[in-house]
């Protein structure tokens, strides 16, 4: 008889264990996963309940709460809602959270980990719980250039300090309003929900970060030109045949550059004279010589295939595995399956500009307590250096050549050295261009990376995305 009780005994005592070795896990090692799960509706509550923190572009709140006369107390307000969308991002009812309001739902809302004294405190005090202001790097100024550069035109601007990773710019378009998603009538919310999902021209992506990535054409030659001369096997002097037409191995498809001539007069053409003119087949060439592994590992330094948040999640940008030999060259001016981001090919020009170190992009400038205690400062953190000082001081020079005697020169600054580099990525046999532009200004101590993207272009990046980079570029350099 003891015998069967001690075995019940301890059967029980294992299951308490285990009892609570689980409640333990959920309440203590997992609240944060719990309390992020868009299916926690008591989460969702609390959150309308209190007073959600501010966001700010230069102290003025672009996304705020303001009281209503309903069970939710307060409703989301956005202003200037198309120009921020893409930053702020919304926050609903039962459609999740997107752009900042989600990535730090925990500190708008006030519950996150480092706000538990002041959520204490205000409970022993009777106080109304109030949510962490959230202070962006975006420059008004600049965020308003880009936003007219581009104008009537799908694409993006991403503006980057090169010298501390701030984001001073980011548009994308087509935008829309995130006003009509704030709404507390939830047949409201999911109507204008799936307007937005239904339309073709897809509002919801943040195209600068996100959504269906971009061939990066003439660009990704900046990527090309750092590895080969960083690697010490090439010089920017180093020459490669000239033809008109290149026919690619393993296959009968030719390549030819963007004028179907030849890239410069002579029989060969050098690496600093493909980049200014912004020659395909020399770079196909340079490619191949280079090889995948090269290529591929100066690609992944300057961040490629890397999970990057600023604080929302950023897709990696990509370049294959592995590369046939066709596919190899195709790559090496753009091609291929490389895809990018906006913000990905801003910090190519950034790591440039800043003698070979990228900064880690970040949106957030600061976070503050409701009595304006600082939370989170401003951080400033090195990502990677792919290049030496010595390569960044070579590109810089032969980016400022593009823009002076090459293909880039409609990013030209009267009085101002830039450097610069278009591009214009095919999508496909009568498909139309994807056009590119990303450089920096002043080159000799650079304030501003920038990057645009235009889609479904039937022109040239030098001819419509240069000038609104050089546009975004000015709006900085004038202040």
């Amino acid at each position: 008889m003891n015998r069967e009780l001690k075995r019940v005994s301890a059967a029980i005592l294992i299951m308490f264990v285990a009892l609570m070795c689980s409640t333990t896990t959920i309440t203590v090692f997992q609240v944060d996963n719990l309390r992020a799960d868009g299916r926690n509706v008591r989460t969702l509550y609390d959150s309308y309940s209190a007073e959600r923190g501010p966001i700010l572009v230069a102290g003025t709140p672009i996304a705020e709460s303001k009281p209503v006369d309903d069970e939710y107390k307060y409703q989301r307000v956005y202003t200037e809602p198309e120009l921020y969308a893409p930053i702020t991002g919304y926050f609903t009812l039962n459609q999740g959270t997107t752009g900042i309001e989600g990535a730090l739902n925990d500190y708008l809302s006030g519950t996150a980990n480092d706000q538990f004294l002041a959520q204490v405190n205000a409970i022993l005090t009777g106080q109304s719980p109030k949510g962490a202001t959230v202070a962006l790097t975006i420059d008004p100024d600049v965020q308003k250039a880009a936003w007219d550069a581009l104008g009537s035109h799908s694409g993006a601007v991403v503006a980057l300090d090169p010298q501390t990773g701030a984001i001073l710019a980011m548009v994308s378009k087509p935008s829309y309003d995130p006003n009509k998603l704030a709404s507390h009538t939830t047949a409201d919310v999911i109507s204008a929900y799936d307007q937005l999902l239904a339309d073709p021209a897809n509002p919801l992506f943040n195209r600068a970060i996100s959504g269906n990535l971009y061939h990066p054409g003439s660009v990704f030659k900046l990527i090309v030109a750092s590895a080969a001369i960083d690697s010490g096997r090439f010089t920017p002097d180093s020459a490669f045949p000239n033809p008109a037409t290149l026919q690619l191995p393993l296959s009968t498809f030719k390549i030819t550059n963007s004028d179907n001539g030849k890239c410069g007069p002579g029989d060969t053409a050098t690496i600093a004279t493909a980049l200014r003119l912004s020659c395909n087949i020399p770079f196909a060439e340079l490619g191949a010589a280079l090889g995948q592994d090269e290529l591929r590992s100066y690609a992944q330094r300057f961040g490629f295939g890397q999970d990057l948040g600023i604080p929302m999640a950023v897709t990696p940008s990509t370049i294959p595995d592995s590369l046939d030999a066709p596919q190899l060259m195709l790559s090496s001016f753009g091609q291929a399956n490389v895809s990018v981001t906006p913000l990905q090919i801003a910090m190519v020009s950034a790591a440039i500009a800043n003698g070979g170190t990228i900064m880690k992009p970040t949106l957030i400038r600061s976070i503050l307590a409701p009595n304006l205690s600082v939370i989170q400062p401003f951080q400033s953190t090195v990502l990677n250096t792919p290049i030496s000082k010595q390569t960044a001081s070579t590109l810089t020079e032969m980016m400022v050549n593009n823009v002076n005697n090459g293909a880039a020169s409609n990013g030209r600054i009267d009085g101002v050295k830039v450097g610069g580099k278009t591009g214009t990525a095919e999508n496909g046999k009568d498909e139309p261009f994807t056009l590119w532009f990303t450089g920096f200004a002043p080159a000799d101590n650079p304030r501003i990376a920038v990057a645009v993207v235009v889609e479904d272009s039937t022109s040239f990046g030098n001819a419509v995305a240069a000038p609104i980079a050089r546009q975004v570029m000015e709006a900085v350099l004038n202040k």
